[in-house]
């Protein structure tokens, strides 16, 4: 035998692999061409609970890692005892054969645990510097098979099978932290969902409904569709039901549909390919992929655009996707909640919306209702906001309401639902910081062109007249467009979703049923 050759044939099978149980396979299988070697055992010897802990295992069928602690008699504790000592004072003790494994307390306590017939063995041990005592054993059927040039050649392997142990040693620490990281994740995503407050403000009052209907559908894996206006607090429902469910440990992937550009829809949802197009330099992951074991939510569903619609409905029927530019089928494991401000099914009667994806989606819905439908949680609502608010714009108290300010929010309609309750709060702790707020800007922020009414005037109803008039002057000028380069949204300097849900709201009717 060419020691050279054969050392270098051995690492290649020993360093060439990533998974230490395919090394140790690889390795058994040429050394039998050597040898006689059954099979082989990559072991540490851990002495404060007196065991033997097999790092990975070959036969002649295959390699496997293990996790399998064997516990050592005080003989056997003896004869690790020695090795160590060898070990310690002799640097890299040479290869110790033992040709009766019945013989040996410890080989017989090794060789009874694998059910293996009384063998010769051969025990090396490795240099793995500042680790426990780790060795490698080979085993091989029947007394008397080894001799000392045999040990000698093994003892060729020593560095390459060392570097192997290591490295395998050294896996099984990142696995174990990656565990803990992943625990400790776990623990603190608990623990802010505790301090954010995952009991809805409302719950009992005016969501009370929405809350029951969320609870009951948490635990299963069914879609869930999210009906309101904009405002209404979808987002926060669908976060709900996501923390309520047996998928709360895993991502909770939100994807805006009406904010991605149409060019890039496809990739951004199922991902790419390297090379699938111009400027796609390398694969990337969908969010669909990202959120495989968690949950997807589907924000403003009702913007996809017909192409991603035909892949939706794929992912919902056979939960599984292709990558833009790629071939290789991903399966799934997700749970889908979509969320719309829109008349699905009146889209569907206008052919912007599949019909087939609509019955898919709509397995399960809930109607939010908006702020005007349920006052009775505004005082609830404005101290969690004042609180909230008060601690981002860093205030040092938080400052007191003015007599009469909170019938004044309960007076108001608020068109732009919780949102707008928000942001009239913030704009009150920034105007006064300190108190007392007043809530005197609650109009600001709607309808260009159009001032609040004063004390005494024509309230809600001629407001709404004048709203309803200009939007159809300007819905004639784009001949029914909306949405796009040159629609009524872009030219009244608003959202298309805002637009079609205040047209929903003042009845005027869009899509095949307008008339100019």
């Amino acid at each position: 035998m060419n020691e050279n050759e054969f050392f270098r044939e051995a690492t290649l099978r020993i360093c060439g692999n990533l998974e230490i149980e395919t090394s140790l396979f690889e390795c058994l299988k040429y050394l039998k061409t050597v040898i006689p070697a059954d099979s082989m055992n990559l072991s540490v010897w851990e002495p404060d609970i007196n065991s033997i802990r097999v790092i990975a295992r070959a036969t002649e069928s295959g390699g496997w890692k293990s996790d399998t602690l064997i516990p050592m008699s005080q003989f056997a504790k003896t004869y690790m005892e020695k090795m160590q000592n060898r070990f310690k004072v002799s640097s890299w003790p040479d290869t110790d054969i033992i040709n009766d494994s019945s013989a040996d307390a410890g080989m017989r306590e090794i060789t009874k645990h694998f059910d293996l017939e009384v063998s010769s063995l051969m025990h090396l041990i490795l240099e793995t510097v500042d680790r426990p005592l780790c060795s490698i054993l080979v085993i091989g059927k029947g007394k008397n098979i080894y001799t000392e040039k045999h040990g000698e050649i093994l003892n060729i392997l020593k560095n390459p099978l060392s570097i192997a142990m290591s490295n395998a040693l050294k896996h099984r620490e990142v696995v174990k932290l990656q565990e803990l990281l992943t625990d400790d994740n776990r623990y603190l995503q608990g623990e802010l969902r505790q301090l954010s407050g995952y009991n809805i403000i409302g719950d009992n009052f005016g969501l009370k409904d929405v809350m029951e209907k969320t609870s009951q559908v948490a635990s299963l894996d069914s879609p869930v569709l999210l009906l309101g206006e904009t405002g209404v607090g979808k987002d926060v429902i669908a976060n709900a039901i996501h923390n309520f469910s047996k998928r709360r440990g895993h991502p909770f992937i939100k994807v805006n549909c009406g904010a991605i550009p149409e060019t890039l829809i496809d990739s951004e949802l199922f991902g790419h390919e390297k090379g699938a197009f111009t400027g796609a330099i390398s694969a990337k992951r969908g969010r669909f992929e990202r959120a495989d074991k968690g949950t997807i939510f589907l924000d403003e569903i009702g913007e996809l655009q017909p192409q991603a619609q035909v892949r939706l409905l794929r992912v919902l029927q056979d939960k599984e996707i292709e990558r833009v530019g790629g071939t290789k089928t991903i399966r799934l494991d997700i749970r889908i909640i979509a969320a719309t401000n829109r008349n699905l099914e009146e889209m569907v009667f206008d052919n912007q919306f599949r019909k087939d994806l609509w019955f898919r989606i709509n397995v399960f819905p809930i109607l939010i209702p908006p702020l005007r439908d349920r006052k009775s949680d505004i005082p609830a609502l404005l101290q969690h906001f004042i609180s909230m608010k008060s601690k981002e714009l860093k205030l040092p108290g938080i400052p007191e309401l003015a007599p009469g300010a909170i019938q004044k929010l309960m007076d108001y309609d608020w068109p732009g639902n919780v949102r707008e309750l928000q942001n009239v709060v913030e704009r009150a702790l920034i105007i006064n910081p300190k108190g007392l707020l007043v809530f005197e800007h609650m109009n600001q922020s709607h309808s260009r062109g159009i001032s609040a009414p004063e004390s005494g005037d024509e309230t809600v109803t001629s407001l709404n007249d004048m709203m309803s008039n200009y939007i159809q002057q300007v819905l004639v000028k784009t001949a029914g467009k909306i949405h796009g380069k040159g629609g009524a949204a872009e030219l009244l300097g608003i959202n298309a979703n805002t637009l079609r849900n205040r047209m929903n709201k003042l009845g005027i009717k869009y899509g095949k049923n307008f008339r100019s």
